[in-house]
């Protein structure tokens, strides 16, 4: 099982910042199209991904008992 972390605004849209996944191993583009198609989520490609606290790339592997965060860019002024 591994732990999906969303905040912001995935926070809002999925009405939890957290999420079990069962599916391992899976690549991080794996995931991002699957959470897309179960969650009706969109601009995935855009958020920042971190697995046990370190930024990953779409085909680094997820293993069970990783912990998954996804961090959307921040824009200010």
């Amino acid at each position: 099982m591994v732990e999906l972390l969303f905040f912001a605004n995935l926070k809002e849209k999925l009405g939890t910042g957290t999420i079990q996944w069962m599916e391992t191993p899976i690549t991080v583009s794996e995931l991002k199209k699957q959470l897309e198609t179960q969650y009706s989520l969109t601009n995935l490609d855009s958020v920042m991904i971190a697995i046990n606290a370190e930024f990953a790339e779409n085909h680094e592997i997820i293993k069970s008992g990783d912990q998954v965060a996804f961090i959307e860019p921040v824009s200010g002024g």
